[in-house]
């Protein structure tokens, strides 16, 4: 497939992740100007040309002091804009962390499917294809987008992970139902990789307003490795429940591979919690909520930036991306 020479960009917000992309794939950032107002304006745009050019651009979507979701949204949706009137002839946008992906769908009346806002202002910007990792939920979020997508998954950066580390019989959990078939995919790719039969359980959720209830587990952890798995982790109440509830029910270790670390609210305590051994996620949110004891003995930091180097050289020489899942 013919394309246009590559320029790699990346918002000041997410130069680290962009840079660790750059050097994955062999080439340099590409620089970007950008200028705060006094009046709270943000003005950026290409500091090289990129008439012609097929362009990436690097902006992962979480909150952090001082720059919120909605203001990382804007400037790249103005970058976007930008590279479309400096005649770029392609641009995708490389968000690792997609804010608003759990707004997804309605649950009450007249609450609104915020994904379905966010997609429609990617394509008026002028994005011509967006690139996630582990949304919550893989068919809303196509559903929502009419731009090119791809979505990589963490799956066997996670797999590689803890096929090491874990010992004797083990059983992938899963923290409720939604995320059922995402634990059972990666219950069927651990047992490939550890050539060994791996069970399953599912933990009982019930969610009424903000309030998260339910202590039920379905399938057997005695005696065995409770392996936690999860798209995300925001406050942590999911993880500490289920993790709690392994224990109860006999599980000798509780670990957690999930893909995305919010951790806001008392996230801290959970990853402090006696009845978690370990955490793993992956570096598409930085860690910074979490005080750092508990981050150096539990939590580790699998970096996504090859992944999404591969990724973007697939689609460079027309390959697939769904392969880079695949074992």
């Amino acid at each position: 497939m013919n394309r246009g020479p590559l320029r790699l960009f990346a918002l000041s917000e997410s130069r680290e992740l962009g840079e660790n992309i750059g050097r994955a794939m062999g080439s340099a950032l590409a620089e970007v100007d950008e200028k705060d107002f006094e009046d709270g304006e943000h003005k950026a745009y290409p500091a090289e040309n990129v008439r012609g050019y097929d362009v990436f651009v690097v902006q992962s979507l979480y909150d952090e002091p001082g720059k919120s979701v909605n203001d990382k949204l804007c400037r790249l949706w103005f970058f976007i804009g930008a590279l479309k009137d400096a005649s770029a002839a392609c641009v995708t946008a490389v968000v690792p962390y997609l804010a608003y992906a759990r707004a997804d769908r309605k649950t009450r009346p007249r609450e609104p499917v915020t994904l379905r806002y966010v997609a429609q202002l990617f394509e008026a910007a002028g994005a011509d294809r967006v690139i996630t990792l582990d949304v919550h939920d893989l068919a809303a979020f196509q559903n929502a987008f009419r731009c090119r997508t791809d979505h990589l998954e963490a799956g066997k950066l996670l797999i590689e992970h803890f096929a090491s580390r874990l010992q004797g019989e083990v059983a992938v959990v899963s923290p409720d139902v939604g995320g059922l078939k995402r634990a059972e995919s990666f219950r069927r790719r651990l047992a490939r990789r550890l050539g060994a039969s791996v069970g399953s359980a599912l933990m009982e959720k019930y969610r009424s307003d903000e309030t998260v209830s339910g202590a039920i587990l379905a399938g057997n952890v005695r005696g065995k490795t409770a392996l936690i798995v999860d798209d995300l982790i925001s406050t942590g109440g999911t993880v500490a429940r289920a993790a709690r509830v392994c224990r109860e029910q006999g599980a000798v270790a509780v670990h957690v591979a999930a893909t995305h670390g919010l951790f806001v609210g008392e996230a801290a305590d959970v990853v402090a919690d006696p009845a978690l051994d370990s955490l793993a996620i992956t570096d598409s949110v930085p860690p910074f909520r979490l005080p750092p004891e508990p981050a150096h003995t539990k939590l580790t930091l699998i970096p996504i930036a090859p992944l999404f180097a591969e990724a973007i050289r697939q689609i460079r020489i027309g390959g697939s991306v769904s392969g880079l899942m695949e074992d």
